[in-house]
Formats: structure tokens, sequence, C-alpha cells
């Protein structure tokens, strides 16, 4: 009997997520991939040293390839690429990226009957007012406020594989606060775990930004923080469930607060806790989300039952696995740790 081994397309594979799904992707024995994503200068490209993949290809030259047939034809494609700065003002470039890029790549899956899974985001529920139900009837999504242009661009799409039948054929995941390995290079778009991190391992002490709003003290602004291994697991079993099709929330479907994410860090490292509240920048005020939890009804009903780690056990997981031994994912399998010990008799 012959075993069909899918092949897969991964863009943005060698950001944050899109590498750690490439990397659950091996893990499962699947390495029938082609990675795209734009390298520019930073030091993604690093995420890709451990990971088995077939083949790269640049953003740009994507779809010549694809349409060409020279890429030849996948089971699936998750499409992780996309501008996921929160503060980036260029909304011209925005739409060319997130918005263009996303219908164009989905319409050619659909053509092709290629299974299409992409990254939405939970900035598209803007302050939250409307509710984080993951709901595709185009009345709950008109409603929707997001609050900077990248959760609009992300909205956009949304909006147009709603009103076009997209949505009754393809998955888009709303990632809530994602943080975990392979995520260095993004600068400010850090997760507050890495930058607490550094933080504490510079000055002793972390710094959060002061509330201004009367109804969160200090630091108990929430957020649905995931751990990324457990966001790639939801993303496969989506993928993976052909009934599956729509929006879904990924998240932990727990509101947790910063002091309790910075005291986490701080008990990773086996440290007391130093916080302080310092101001947020003024630019930030009127666009910042106090509150996020989401809403796993969808998830739950699709058959996924699995519970996300604890925030407390995955940043432990996250601070001793790989900052505080400087590794990426898939360096874990051949660190020194865990490397198997060579038997006499198998050595020269």
């Amino acid at each position: 009997m012959t075993v069909h081994l899918s092949r897969v397309l991964v863009t943005g594979g060698a950001g944050f997520i899109g590498s750690a799904l490439v990397w659950a992707l091996n893990r499962q024995g699947t390495d029938r991939i082609i990675v795209t994503d734009r390298l520019g200068t930073d030091d993604k490209w690093r995420n890709l040293g451990a990971l088995r993949f077939e083949d790269y290809v640049d953003a740009d030259d994507l779809f010549d390839r694809l349409e060409s047939g020279a890429l030849g034809r996948f089971d699936q494609v998750l499409h992780m690429g996309a501008c996921s700065s929160t503060t980036e003002r260029d909304a011209s470039y925005l739409m060319r990226n997130n918005f263009e890029y996303t219908k164009r790549l989905a319409h050619w899956a659909l053509k092709h009957d290629t299974r299409f899974v992409y990254a939405s985001s939970a900035a598209t529920y803007g302050d939250g007012s409307a509710g984080m139900r993951d709901g595709e009837s185009l009345p709950e999504l008109v409603a929707l406020r997001p609050l900077n242009a990248y959760g609009f661009s992300k909205h956009l799409f949304d909006l147009y594989a709603a009103r076009h039948g997209l949505l009754e054929h393809i998955v888009g995941l709303k990632f809530f606060n994602v943080f975990g390995p392979n995520e260095d290079h993004k600068g400010d778009m850090r997760s507050v775990v890495h930058k607490a991190y550094g933080q504490i391992c510079e000055e002793g002490r972390v710094r959060l930004f002061k509330s201004y709003r009367s109804d969160y003290a200090d630091g108990e602004q929430q957020r649905d923080f995931l751990y990324v291994k457990d966001a790639v697991t939801m993303m496969l079993h989506l993928a993976a469930a052909r009934r599956a099709r729509g929006l879904y929330n990924i998240g932990a479907g727990v509101a947790q607060t910063w002091l309790e994410l910075a005291r986490c860090v701080f008990a990773a490292l086996d440290r007391e806790p130093v916080i302080e509240f310092i101001d947020m920048p003024v630019t930030l005020r009127d666009r910042y989300q106090y509150h996020t939890c989401a809403d796993l009804g969808r998830l739950h009903a699709s058959g996924f039952e699995r519970a996300a780690l604890p925030l407390k056990d995955a940043i432990a997981d996250y601070v001793r696995g790989y900052l505080v031994p400087g590794r990426r994912l898939g360096d874990e399998i051949v660190s020194p740790e865990t490397k198997p010990e060579t038997k006499k008799e198998d050595q020269p």
C-alpha cells in the first residue's frame, strides 16, 4: 500500500509562528515542505537552521513559480507570511503585503483544490466592545473596529473572504498573544516574556506600562497568553480537520494580567519579582487593548480538546529550555543535553 505524505507550502516560514509550524510538521514526520519568506537583514534566517524542508523560495518570486507549475502541487498552504507590526504606519504597504497577497494566494489554493489556512489576528477585535467571538457571519465581522492599521489589514481580508464565500472553504486563525522560541528577531514586536527576560538579566527588574483606565490598576491589564507550541498544535489540528472552515480563535481561553506574566518569568529564573511601572507612549494610549480572551467554542466544536499549557509551565519551558541556553526550535534535538550517547560498538 502506498502511503501518501503531505506536501506543504508554509509562507512566512522563517518567522516566529511560521518556523514553529515547520518544527511541528517535522515532529509529525513531514519534511516535504516549501518555505517562503522575505529574509531581509535581520536574523530570522537562523530560525531555519535546524529545520527540515525541501526548498526555500523568496516571497516575491512565489507566484511566478506557483503559476508556472515549477513548485508542483501541495496538499496544504499554511499562510503565515505578513507584516505583523501593530505600530506599522504605512497602510499602503500593509494592504499590499497582508491583504492583496493573501487574496491572491487564497484564490490560487482554491483553484488547485488545496487546503488553505491563513493567519488572521485578535487585533481585528479592536477594543473588544463588539465581543471576541470567532463567528464568520458578515454582520458580526462588519461590527468589528480594529485599533491599528495592522489589525485593519487582517480584518479586511476576513471581510473579503466572508463576502465572496471563501470562508466556506478556508480557515482563518485569530491568534491572540503568542509567545515562545524563535521570536528574538521581532524587535519591539517581541513578546513581553522575551523582553522581561532581557530586562531581568540586564537590570534585575521588569518594566510594565501604567494603566490609563480607572477600571484597571497598573499591571492588571489582561491578555490571553498562548505558548507557540500550543498555537501550532491547534493550527495543525484545524488544517487536518477537513470539515473545519471559517474563523477560529487561537488562544488559551484564559485572560491573565501582565503582573502574572512578569512574576512567572521571575519564577522561571528563581528570582524575586522587581516590577516598575512606566508611562505608556502617547501614540499607543488610544489604541491599546486592555482585555483580550479567546472564546474557544468553535475550536472545541471542531474536535480539539487539548488544554493549553498553563502560563507558568509554558514560560518555564521557554525560559529554561530556550532563552537561558540560547536555543531555537529544533536545536533541542541535537543539543549536548539531549543528544544520545554513542555506544562503544558504534564508534570507529
